[in-house]
């Protein structure tokens, strides 16, 4: 292998290593002492709940691990926003989980939580995917109750999907599992099926210290809304249990008996791994995000048999397009070309720049993609449209909106990778978040931002500099080079697919070799939501 090769291995090696440290930081929610705590009290914790829950071996898409990364510093974090939500296997049935950590804030909702509880909702109505709520949460974070308790995405909005995900037919399963308090009560109870845990569990809309509070009433949690009331007086909940893995082991019964769906009919064969080494990908793909290489290396080791046939090969060869399997399913492919090619004209066109004839390319493929009902895979690795009078004159913005047009409108799942640059329009033209992807995942090599960092930090600069000329004053080169560095360094930070997994902008940062498993798992959930949408892009300007 070249030195280069090597060069490249130990550094997306060294971002793999740091993403597996972070997670490990990550899965321990609130710390050792308060899992320690949660176990004293008989409970698991929500890991280890969903661990218990899920079938033996089988693969569990995390979304969201990193929500909440270094946000809320003032009040000690808030770890995967304090819930575990994913895809997994239960009884065989593919469906949503989503668990309260109880070990973070008591499982409090912050603003991000209910982001995140709303993602995995979304996840679940897109895809017709049954949904487990192993809930044990003491409620909305009060110092922050004015940015998650009244508006339209708030806290409230939960329960309004349960209720259009019930009238959908989407299967709604609740263990209250310990406090479930105030307006959070009404999740389990709008569920298909509220199980309860016996002396840990607890259902009320207020709390004895509220009640004695508000009616002057003394009385104890257990009394007020333990299992035992809300189970044989009230009839709020279905059945009690002894354990937490009793009650899991009742929803593993459910789902046993659980008929089977209406199928989409994406075309899936027998799986074959990729003829090439996934691992090549590590020295493949260049630590050094200005430096081009051949993005069809990186496909041939994502895809089965490592077989790709490609569409338009000779035209629009900023953009690659073509046809694959993952995991056996059939899929199209739309990534970036990162190296510098050659047009039939000899013209020279910048790897990694959507070019007019390569969106008219991707918006034409698009639509071949939804007529023969083959799934989209989205590579991104972009620096946005072409510009200057060249590209203005042969209508670059016309074809760029054919492209977002055909994409925006498309009827068959999304799925987006982010691999490297995502910036400005190219973001939004490569299917990101804006443009519902039914997942979106980076890799720890991603960069999300208008633009790079380095012609953000200098733009910026140019403003401070035009600000001050016209207070009358000049920098001199070390001011200028320190509001550089200053701007440089918080813009940087700002590029971190860690900051963009922190806001829900992306669903998760995985290892490269990761990608087969998230593109495969997620055409099996699209899988179970049968189409019903007629592919129609409406107005195009040609």
């Amino acid at each position: 292998m070249s030195l280069a090769f090597n060069k490249n291995e130990d550094a997306n090696k060294l971002l793999v290593s740091n993403l597996q440290s972070r997670l490990v930081t990550v899965k321990k929610g609130g710390g050792e002492k308060r899992i320690e705590k949660q176990h004293k009290k008989g409970k698991l914790t929500a890991r280890e709940r969903i661990d218990y829950l899920r079938d033996d071996d089988s693969e569990f898409l995390e979304i969201g691990a990193f929500a909440g990364d270094k946000m809320y510093p003032e009040v000690g974090g808030c770890p995967s926003a304090g819930v575990v939500t994913g895809i997994g296997y239960v009884s065989g049935k593919q469906c949503v989980i989503v668990a309260n950590d109880a070990t973070v804030k008591a499982g409090a909702w912050f603003p991000i939580t209910a982001k995140k509880n709303m993602r995995a909702q979304e996840i679940s109505i897109e895809n017709k995917l049954p949904i487990i709520y192993l809930v044990d949460s003491a409620g909305v974070f009060l110092p922050m109750q004015d940015e998650i308790f009244p508006d339209k995405e708030h806290f409230g909005r939960q329960f309004r999907n349960n209720a259009v995900m019930s009238s959908m037919g989407i299967i709604q399963v609740a263990a209250i599992m310990g406090s479930c308090v105030a307006g959070g009560a009404y999740l389990p109870i709008m569920s298909d099926e509220a199980l309860i845990v016996d002396k840990t569990g607890s259902i009320f809309l207020a709390g004895s210290y509220l009640v004695k509070s508000a009616i002057g009433e003394v009385i104890d949690n257990e009394t007020l809304g333990g299992a035992t009331t809300q189970c044989e007086i009230s009839g709020v909940t279905d059945n009690k249990f002894p354990n937490d893995e009793a009650a899991l082991d009742y929803i593993k019964d459910i789902f046993s008996k659980n008929g089977k769906t209406e199928q989409a009919g994406f075309n899936r064969v027998k799986p074959k791994e990729p003829k090439l080494d996934p691992k090549e990908i590590y020295g493949l793909f260049p630590s050094d995000r200005t430096k081009p290489y051949e993005m069809k290396e990186i496909i041939n080791r994502l895809i089965d048999d490592s077989d790709f046939r490609e569409y338009k090969e000779e035209y629009g060869k900023t953009l690659i397009c073509g046809t694959a399997r993952i995991d056996g399913w059939a899929i199209g492919i739309i990534a970036n070309q990162r190296k510098v090619v050659k047009t039939k004209k000899g013209e020279m066109q910048m790897g990694g720049v959507i070019y007019s004839d390569s969106a008219d390319k991707a918006a034409r493929f698009i639509m071949n993609c939804n007529q023969r009902k083959i799934p989209l895979l989205f590579l991104q690795d972009v620096s946005g449209f072409m510009v200057g009078s060249t590209a203005e004159h042969g209508g670059i913005i016309k074809d760029g909106a054919k492209m977002v047009n055909a994409m925006a409108n498309s009827v068959v799942p999304k799925f987006t990778i982010i691999i490297g640059n995502s910036y400005g329009a190219g973001n939004y033209a490569m299917c990101g978040k804006a443009y519902d992807p039914r997942l979106i995942y980076s890799w720890p090599s991603a960069k999300m931002a208008v633009m790079s960092g380095a012609a953000a930090a200098n733009t910026l600069l140019q403003i401070k500099v035009s600000s001050a000329k016209a207070k009358g004053e000049e920098l001199t080169e070390e001011e200028k080079n320190k509001q550089l560095e200053k701007i440089t360094n918080r813009y940087n930070e700002q590029l971190s697919p860690y900051y963009a997994a922190a806001r829900l902008w992306v669903d998760g940062v995985i290892d490269p070799l990761e990608t087969r498993k998230v593109v495969s798992m997620g055409i099996e959930a699209a899988n179970n939501a049968p189409i019903k949408k007629p592919f129609n892009v409406g107005v195009i300007q040609t």
